[in-house]
């Protein structure tokens, strides 16, 4: 059954990782027409040649306005609509920044790591919206679907990372406030706060010491895999979520129970 025939999906920060598999997901085993995104656009067309089915690439750099903008002219002039935006894009993992204790963050630390993770998703949403208040909203998902990517420490705290979390926290609020205003023109919008899931980026930067003790966190006793987290955001963005919206959907193996 493929449950997002012929929808419009746009997946930021696409190239690899969560954001690669949810691309994949969409046009391989769901139908979709999805747009892999990213700031350099060749990064963006070598991920979507590893991809079957309906796959575009395109490049935005979501921390800027200007670039959101042009974007946005270029899909809609392709593709008409976009049904489904997934807000993965984020700042890149930092060490120097992730093990500083909140009160030594700089200023600029937090305002790089926020302009992205936090700012990229409004301004994408922001534009999104007003796209998608021009369809026609009579039947049930002809509006649209939003979801944003958090994490588990923005609900039950963390001692690391700071700015990330912060900007991940806002991000559930985001989700609400979009879940609320536009229930009524047939958006909905969802969060998912993940917990350990073994991309590159992540597992591979960690000493087999801590991999195996991050393993031992959830009830699972296992890493999450890319994949599985694709297969959830496919689920709540089909029509099968239709009266449910601003939730945020935990994945995490079973270690925050909320």
């Amino acid at each position: 059954m493929l449950l997002l025939k012929d929808k419009v999906g746009v997946v930021t920060g696409s190239t690899r990782g969560i954001g690669f598999a949810i691309a994949r997901e969409f046009a391989e085993n769901n139908g979709a027409i999805t747009i892999v995104c990213s700031r350099i656009k060749e990064q963006a067309i070598k991920a979507a040649e590893q991809i079957k089915g309906k796959v575009f690439a395109d490049e935005i750099d979501v921390a800027d306005d200007y670039s959101v903008g042009k974007f946005m002219e270029r899909i809609l002039s392709k593709h008409g609509q976009i049904d489904i935006l997934i807000n993965n894009a984020g700042y890149p993992f930092d060490s120097n920044i992730w093990y500083k204790r909140f009160h030594e963050v700089t200023n600029e630390e937090i305002r790089k790591i926020m302009e992205v993770d936090l700012g990229g998703s409004v301004r994408l949403s922001r534009a999104v919206i007003s796209s998608m208040l021009q369809k026609n909203t009579n039947r049930v998902g002809e509006g649209g679907v939003i979801i944003n990517i958090s994490s588990t420490p923005a609900i039950a705290g963390y001692t690391k990372g700071a700015p990330y979390t912060i900007a991940k926290a806002a991000n559930i609020a985001l989700t609400k406030c979009i879940a609320m205003e536009y229930g009524g023109n047939s958006i909905r919008s969802y969060t998912m706060a993940l917990g350990n899931i073994a991309t590159l980026a992540t597992y591979n930067s960690m000493t087999e010491i801590d991999r195996n003790k991050a393993a031992e966190e959830p009830s699972m006793k296992r890493w999450g895999k890319p994949e599985e987290v694709a297969k959830v955001a496919a689920c709540i963005a089909s029509d099968n979520f239709s009266f449910a919206t601003g939730n945020t959907i935990v994945i995490d193996g079973g270690t925050v129970l909320w």
